[in-house]
């Protein structure tokens, strides 16, 4: 009798474990491959670069804005409006995340990138 009281003590506690470990809160954005990129920019989206500004000038896709994740963080969104869309992206995805999680919160129409401008393949400016 003790060992199924157990058991079931053992039991009950991991399943409200296991429930309460799922508090990932879905993204109010998409995500899209790096891939895509070119293909939002022709739709009409703006690619806003959100690596520091000597990153951006080392290289960038062509027609993409600098608003680097620290600005943002500090409140400063210009020049970006809130009735446009925008693809953000960065070097790795990582900082391109916090960003769309931020501009997201703040009404922004983003798109973020899961990757960043270490894979990507095409033209850049310097």
């Amino acid at each position: 009798m003790k060992k199924n009281l157990l058991l079931i003590t053992i039991i009950t506690v991991l399943t409200i474990l296991a429930a309460c470990g799922d508090t990932e809160v879905e993204a109010d954005y998409q995500t899209i491959d790096l891939g895509e990129v070119l293909t939002k920019q022709e739709e009409g989206y703006t690619i806003v670069d959100v690596r520091e500004v000597n990153e951006y000038e080392a290289g960038h896709i062509e027609g993409a804005i600098n608003k680097p994740l620290s600005e943002l963080r500090e409140g400063n969104f210009e020049p970006l409006v809130d009735d446009e869309p925008y693809v953000i992206i960065c070097e790795t995805g990582n900082r391109s995340q916090q960003a769309s999680d931020l501009l997201s919160k703040e009404s922004y129409d983003v798109i973020n990138v899961s990757e960043g401008m270490s894979t990507w393949q095409g033209n850049v400016v310097q």
